[in-house]
């Protein structure tokens, strides 16, 4: 079993012999290290990082993202994608993120290709594979290629990584489109999307935290925070300003999940 720099450096040979490259860029911890390393190896001319700007993706999110691909000195594009002009992702079944990355894949892929660019890489990592990831199968059914995933490297070692690279992203906590806070079959619109995505800055504000999920199980809003948190948003101070906050976005109840912030929980009506 390679070790985490023998795996960097099977990335960087694997970037080598590619040439030119557009990286499916959101400003999250692998694919900022993933732009980062095609920078390294193959130098500005031969790197696009493309963004798309969709309304799954929060505001910071894409703001963030910018901030770093300026830093990093790469050309980045940010394509306008309108994903809820697809009933196939509207519908929000179990399988949404395959159509919702075969959609945005094939539209990256054309950019890239008009730019003269044949190989789009994604910043899956070796963890991934043991998530629920229907996007995993866009991605390889249209031959966009994970780099982070071939040779291993895992989510704990990208940050490892990220951070010897000076990245300001190696402690970014995890990233999952909007569309991940409402239970599937549940019709996905702007103005659900929106307010989601307001609670979630509302509760930033209030607490302090970087790492939280409202799920909306709309007039019902479900806080997911880390278990150590839990006795912190609980506080009154905290608790009446949040409530406050979520009501006036149009959430009737406001509750707080004792098991704590987990990835995907809203995966776990698969299993039952």
């Amino acid at each position: 079993m390679m070790d985490t720099t023998s795996k960097a450096k099977q990335v960087r040979r694997i970037l080598s012999g590619l040439g030119e490259v557009a990286v499916a860029y959101s400003g999250g911890t692998d694919s900022s290290y993933l732009l980062a390393v095609s920078l390294d190896v193959l130098g500005p001319d031969a790197v696009l990082a493309l963004t798309a700007d969709s309304p799954l993706t929060p505001r910071t999110e894409l703001d963030e993202a910018r901030t770093l691909a300026s830093r990093l000195g790469v050309r980045h594009m940010v394509l306008a994608h309108d994903d809820l002009a697809h009933e196939e992702i509207v519908a929000n079944p179990p399988d949404r993120c395959y159509h919702c990355k075969f959609t945005r894949f094939d539209r990256l892929l054309t950019v890239a290709r008009g730019e003269g660019i044949v190989h789009l890489l994604h910043g899956e990592n070796a963890d991934d594979l043991g998530d629920y990831r229907p996007g995993s199968r866009a991605a390889e059914e249209l031959g966009v290629r994970a780099p982070l995933r071939e040779v291993g490297l895992t989510k704990a070692e990208v940050r490892t990584l990220s951070k010897k690279r000076g990245l300001s992203t190696w402690d970014k906590p995890a990233y999952a489109c909007l569309a991940s806070r409402f239970p599937y079959g549940t019709r996905l619109t702007r103005e659900a999307l929106a307010r989601v995505e307001a609670a979630e800055e509302a509760v930033r504000h209030i607490v302090g935290l970087r790492q939280l999920r409202v799920r909306d199980h709309y007039p019902v809003a479900r806080l997911e925070v880390a278990p150590s948190r839990i006795t912190e948003v609980a506080a009154p101070a905290s608790r009446i300003g949040v409530v406050e906050a979520l009501r006036e976005l149009g959430y009737r109840y406001v509750a707080l999940d004792l098991e704590g912030y987990r990835m995907g929980s809203l995966n776990d009506e698969l299993e039952s």
